[in-house]
């Protein structure tokens, strides 16, 4: 049989616990080449380049 938790955990330290679990706001950075905002290390969503170079094709 598995272990089952002797006593229930409090609302204030499951608040404590899930505190740190939040969304965050994706990082941009400028394109290279039409200077949009995109994600880092990935193609650009709107010309098709990825460090200097041509993707779509």
């Amino acid at each position: 049989m598995t272990p089952l938790p002797k006593r229930r955990w409090s609302t204030h330290r499951q608040g404590k616990r899930r505190a740190t679990h939040k969304i965050s706001i994706p990082a941009l950075v400028p394109c290279s080449n039409c200077h949009q905002p995109t994600r880092p290390h990935r193609v650009c969503s709107h010309c098709g380049y990825y460090h200097g170079r041509d993707m779509r094709s």
